[in-house]
């Protein structure tokens, strides 16, 4: 009994001893397939529940029948998945702070442009960042929080007819006071975002696809992608951040979308290669040290508590779950 209880330990202290966080033979099992149009931002309730988007293009819909998106949640208990919330506003990146209130990013095409916070035990919500400099956001997508409480969120835009208001696609800063910042200008199309356990690192994705209106282009447009890359920025203890290197690039294929880190400080991302579409496990470095195959994915979140270890990814019109041989890094709860 002692050695089997020093073996757990080395393996959720160290990964695994040997190393391998992907077991061996380790399959997804599926566990929604009803989405609208892209599942995405999936993120997991201090209950255990499971909430993630579905972005209904409004370009694919049916005549008559523009929706702006959904929020489905997933209970693990029973299997069962329904409509948390629709309209969403086209939500995107959804977070969970240290207190259980939901953060949700909500896109364009129809959506809200802003960040908002839900008080899960009275279901009010608040606008927490609408407006930067008197103008709307671009499309704000994902979300991170850091142990200050403070929120980092991308900015990009990828489709929709609204205008583009702000100068850049940056990434923002929300303080506790309701304060918010531009902290970073230099990301190209920046996506997703994710602070380490350390607090040191802001990681975030670049996915430049080289147009802010894809779904108003015609099917035949040729256009010139930009930065595709994994970037690593120095994360400030006064919440600014500085560029400190390219982890990954990928171009010329596509960028990643999502991604989050286990409590080692390992990244998990989803890559939206069509040669080699995944999740793929890297050390802080940027090295892969696993992979997990997957439909052409959009976002990962790990379980909580007793299923740490378990991580739920967003893909297509689906929500999947593996279990790992590492758990996953969440905030503190007081």
């Amino acid at each position: 009994m002692l050695l089997r209880s020093l073996l757990l330990v080395l393996v959720f202290t160290f990964g695994r001893a040997d190393g391998q966080i992907v077991p061996e033979g380790a399959t997804l099992d599926t566990l929604f397939t009803g989405g609208m149009t892209l599942t995405e931002g999936a993120a997991v309730a201090p209950d255990g529940r499971v909430y993630f988007s579905d972005i209904t293009f409004t370009f694919a819909a049916e005549p008559n029948a523009v929706q702006a998106g959904h929020i489905w949640r997933y209970d693990p208990a029973t299997g069962e998945t329904e409509i948390f919330r629709s309209p969403s506003g086209m939500s995107n990146g959804i977070k969970f702070d240290a207190n259980g209130n939901m953060l949700v990013a909500q896109g364009a095409d129809y959506g809200g442009r802003s960040l908002i916070r839900t008080d899960m035990k009275t279901g009010k919500s608040y606008i927490i960042a609408g407006l930067y400099e008197g103008r709307p956001f671009n499309a704000p997508n994902d979300i991170t929080i850091d142990l200050k409480g403070r929120i980092y969120f991308s900015d990009p835009r990828y489709l929709g007819h609204e205008p583009v208001d702000q100068p850049v696609m940056g990434v923002y800063r929300v303080d506790p006071d309701g304060s918010i910042t531009r902290i970073i200008t230099d990301a190209g199309k920046p996506n997703g975002v994710a602070v380490s356990p350390d607090q040191k690192t802001l990681y975030v994705v670049s996915n430049d696809n080289g147009a802010v209106g894809f779904d108003r282009l015609p099917a035949d447009a040729t256009y010139h992608k930009g930065r595709m890359a994994l970037l690593a920025y120095d994360l400030h203890d006064d919440g600014t951040a500085s560029f400190r290197k390219i982890l990954v690039d990928y171009w010329p294929e596509d960028g990643p979308d999502g991604l989050v880190v286990d409590v080692h400080g390992n990244l998990y991302v989803a890559e939206r290669s069509v040669k080699r579409p995944g999740i793929a496990v890297r050390n802080p470095d940027g090295k892969e040290v696993g992979f997990i195959p997957t439909e052409v994915p959009t976002n990962v979140a790990f379980a909580r508590g007793e299923d740490a270890n378990l991580l739920y990814i967003t893909a297509g019109k689906s929500l999947y779950s593996i279990r790992l041989n590492t758990e996953g890094y969440h905030l503190p709860t007081p």
